[in-house]
């Protein structure tokens, strides 16, 4: 009888003991594998960033040492306040300010309000919302010079259509562009059509996502249409409606393509003259490139600072 054997058998399914590796697994080759997996997402990043920092952040610094700076004949001197103090003299800065205020509040009266209320009422119906939606956004889809043109037609004072509506239900017939009281409402009506289309859909995608169960209890408790308005909807909505608010207030501070157009920019009496058509003026009718980054730079702060503010007035409503 032989002596029982020392060495493991293989049929135990054992194996003989490895070596003990030399130092800490190399990270070398995993990181030459991840760097080389995600080269194009870094490359697309790095572009983003550059295109950014070219187009956003580089003309904002230009801009604030442009504030304090003249040029005369290709020779740039520093000048100090001089550039503010040219602007804060200028009869126009108030008026353009004022204007821009007017059009501001009126912009949210019917630009914020409007497009929440179309929301509601597609949200409302049963069928045809997709066609509803794909025409509430077709004015965003048309260039703004085509849209302008269409309301230089209805505005007509000779043979402008909303003129002829008023003519059939014997209204008296209003220059719509050529009156000092009337020419910034009517870029406002303007606005409010060609840039409600996509608010409009934010607030359609946000009223879906509230629970039906919601309204079901309200009606349980007898509340009608507008009750459930402003105890579900409102706020349900709230946050998108804080935003869309902010976004709002600092698109119409920065209007100019629809005044520009429509009225040539300073309107009649200057009614329609804004802050940023008065900075065109400044850096392209006066080449006075000074003062337009000074009154840029007025502006810029004024909405950082409006939105420092509303930011904060927000976490401390949360907390």
């Amino acid at each position: 009888m032989s002596a029982p054997s020392l060495t493991p058998s293989k049929a135990a399914g054992t194996r003989p003991p490895q070596p003990p590796a030399d130092g800490p697994p190399r990270r070398g080759g995993s990181f030459g594998r991840s760097l080389k997996r995600n080269l194009t997402a870094h490359g697309f990043l790095i572009g983003a960033v550059l295109c950014f920092a070219f187009f956003s952040w580089y003309p904002m610094v230009r801009e604030f040492f442009l504030a304090f700076q003249k040029t005369d004949r290709g020779e740039v001197s520093w000048v100090g306040l001089d550039n503010l103090s040219t602007v804060f003299n200028d009869p126009a800065f108030w008026q353009a300010w004022r204007n821009t205020a007017l059009y501001t509040l009126l912009a949210l009266v019917l630009g914020f309000a409007v497009p929440f209320v179309v929301a509601i009422v597609i949200n409302e119906l049963r069928h045809g919302k997709g066609y509803l939606r794909l025409l509430v956004y077709l004015p965003v889809m048309l260039p703004p010079v085509a849209s302008v043109l269409l309301f230089k037609y209805l505005y007509d004072p000779g043979y402008g259509m909303l003129n002829e509506v008023f003519g059939f239900f014997g209204l008296p017939e209003q220059q719509w562009l050529q009156d000092p009281d009337l020419s910034l409402l009517s870029v406002v009506i303007a606005s409010t059509w060609m840039n409600m289309g996509g608010a409009a859909l934010i607030y359609l995608a946000a009223l879906q996502g509230i629970p039906g169960e919601l309204y079901e209890a309200a009606e349980l408790d007898g509340a009608g249409l507008l009750r459930k308005i402003w105890h579900v909807t409102i706020p349900q909505t709230r946050l998108v409606l804080s935003l869309m608010l902010l976004m709002q207030i600092i698109s119409t501070m920065q209007v100019f393509v629809e005044p520009f157009l429509l009225t040539g920019g300073a309107g009649p009496e200057g009614s329609t003259t804004t802050v940023v058509y008065l900075i065109y003026q400044y850096a392209f009718n006066f080449n006075d490139y000074g003062a337009a980054a000074a009154l840029g730079l007025l502006l810029l702060v004024l909405l950082a600072g409006f939105s420092a503010a509303y930011v904060k007035l927000s976490r401390a409503e949360d907390e």
